[in-house]
């Protein structure tokens, strides 16, 4: 799907998370543990999406194969799946996007 693999999407997500995680600083100079909690929960929910666009994927692929195969006669079913699968992903790399542009924008701020 347009080259992208979910190898790629799920490391550029870990770096812009661990970006925000390495940026979370107060005024005074100290690591702000709050702070540190709420990136680390940032990070396992994007995990969490990408794992649930995967297995979305996986699901239209066993879809597509048994179709295929004649093991299924679910046009539907399959195309649905698929469909599924595609816009998860075209979603998941939209957030993607945004989470990069932030962290451009953050670190473009000065402290």
């Amino acid at each position: 799907m347009d080259g992208l693999s979910l190898r790629n999407i799920d490391s550029g997500i870990q770096q812009a998370a661990d970006g925000f995680q390495n940026k979370s600083v107060t005024s005074s100079g100290k690591n702000d543990i709050k702070s540190n909690e709420v990136a680390d929960s940032f990070a396992g929910t994007l995990k969490a999406a990408i794992k649930n666009v995967d297995s979305l994927q996986k699901e239209a692929d066993i879809k597509m194969q048994k179709l295929a195969t004649g093991q299924s006669t679910d046009i539907h079913g399959t195309m649905i799946a698929s469909e599924k699968a595609e816009i998860a992903l075209k979603f998941m790399v939209q957030v993607r996007n945004k989470i990069i542009d932030a962290y451009h924008e953050i670190m473009k701020m000065q402290v």
